[in-house]
């Protein structure tokens, strides 16, 4: 086991590995900015090192400065938390020649499924359901227009490289290719560096189904059911769930085994999420994330693991603690995202918090890094907190999101918290009939908050 680790992140990802790995006796090294230097994550690890300016790429994306970080302190192993630099395969490798350990998959796994086509092409082979789409790279538009008649609109242009909803777009029928088309690979090569795309038929009314599995890299996996995670804003979650409300045991228990499978044949290891497009009872696989999901307390909740302490044990070549036959669901688990974001237009909020109060109780977690007096800097994700509610059933677990809210206490800068207050208001959110266009249909028609 690691006498010591390092936290290639911050916020309140940061904070979720420093307290799994203080549980563990392992010691901590927190890296930070200078607008970082007052953060809770640089006061709660037991070291830090100021790793460079507030911009990401001289600081947090900074290759040379994580791994001097680590020389100085003696730290052994890193955690990337998620973002940032926790599917970087480049990073991987190079931390590896360095003789330090990465806490996550292998750099080839990372490279693997970084890439939409090569992981489309890997699961496929792996007998895991996949869209309809194109077998490779969409090079030029007679090819693109030609797909689209073949597929029947509407379809979807992906970048290979992309993420986080950018570099994606639908063209609904053939005379909105050309600007589907272009504006795909114009977004893919200003954010990725590579304006190369795919094509897949896009589903009209599907749920975003992710199935949660992890692998000890020796051949065994297993799979902690899935979270439901339709209700998206721009692509971007914000209200997740799990079990998912819409899926069936039988359902659950067929693609589980399914993931599960394709992982361990390739010794995957850690924690990683492979997410699908559910329609009309089918799996579509859409992407894999090799790493720690922001939604991951969710599935902590139903079956009460700790996945960042599965994460530090298997990287030091331990086995898992569990087998698939341990794991059996308890309840059901809510998470919403707390962003500093001014609504309706979701813009930044950045500013000093002037009085802040965490809801408690029973079934109730909050994963945040603020406290009076703190100041959310303007160079980072906008995300504050995540709120998160355990109950026997949906109807407890959303009647305990809705005390929660009401006690919790953010002051000084805008927040999505009244976001939730609305959505609790809706009927479709206490029956689970809502698909991955719901939110943003939702929010068309809203004109007060």
């Amino acid at each position: 086991m690691f006498n010591k680790i390092l936290i290639a992140n911050r916020g309140e990802i940061a904070l979720r590995v420093i307290r799994a790995a203080r549980e563990m006796g392992i010691a901590t090294v927190a890296v930070h900015s200078t607008a970082d230097a007052d953060a809770m994550h640089v006061r709660m690890a037991d070291e830090s090192v100021c790793i460079g300016p507030p911009a990401s790429p001289q600081s947090y994306l900074s290759f040379p400065a994580i791994i001097s970080a680590c020389e100085i302190t003696g730290a052994e192993a890193i955690h990337p938390g998620y973002g940032f630099l926790s599917e970087n395969a480049q990073f991987v490798q190079i931390v590896e020649d360095h003789g330090l350990t990465f806490i996550g998959p292998t750099a080839e796994h990372i490279r693997v499924m970084g890439d939409k086509i090569t992981a489309k092409d890997t699961m496929k082979a792996l007998g895991v359901p996949c869209v309809p789409g194109s077998d490779g790279g969409v090079a030029t538009l007679d090819e693109a227009k030609a797909l689209g008649e073949d597929m029947g609109y509407p379809v979807i242009i992906k970048a290979t490289a992309g993420g986080g909803g950018r570099g994606m777009k639908v063209a609904q029928t053939a005379a909105d290719m050309e600007s589907a088309f272009m504006t795909a690979r114009a977004e893919g090569k200003a954010a990725f560096g590579n304006d190369e795309v795919y094509i897949e038929k896009y589903l009209t009314t599907p749920r975003h189904i992710e199935i949660q599995v992890f692998g000890d890299g020796k051949g065994r996996a297993v799979h902690l059911g899935e979270r439901d995670c339709s209700l998206q804003r721009r692509h971007q979650k914000v209200f997740e769930e799990a079990p998912g409300p819409a899926i069936s045991a039988e359902e659950r228990a067929a693609i589980g085994k399914v993931c599960a499978d394709a992982v361990a044949k390739i010794n995957y290891i850690g924690a990683g999420t492979i997410e699908f497009l559910y329609e009309n009872g089918e799996f579509y696989f859409i992407e894999m994330n090799t790493r720690l999901q922001v939604e991951h307390p969710v599935t902590e909740a139903i079956f009460g693991v700790d996945l960042v302490r599965e994460q530090i044990r298997v990287a030091s070549g331990l086995d898992m603690t569990f087998q698939q036959d341990d794991l059996e669901i308890n309840g059901h688990s809510i998470e919403v995202r707390l962003n500093a974001e001014k609504l309706p237009n979701f813009s930044p909020s950045p500013g000093r918090i002037t009085q802040y109060h965490a809801p408690g109780g029973l079934g109730v977690r909050i994963d945040s890094a603020l406290y009076d007096g703190y100041r959310i800097p303007p160079y980072y994700d906008s995300l504050i907190g995540k709120l998160i509610v355990h109950g026997r059933d949906r109807a407890e677990a959303l009647a305990r999101l809705n005390r929660a809210l009401g006690e919790l206490i953010i002051d000084g800068v805008d927040t999505t918290v009244p976001l939730f207050h609305a959505l609790l208001a809706e009927k479709d959110i206490h029956t689970g009939d809502y698909n991955i266009h719901w939110l943003e249909h939702w929010l068309e028609q809203q004109t007060d908050w």
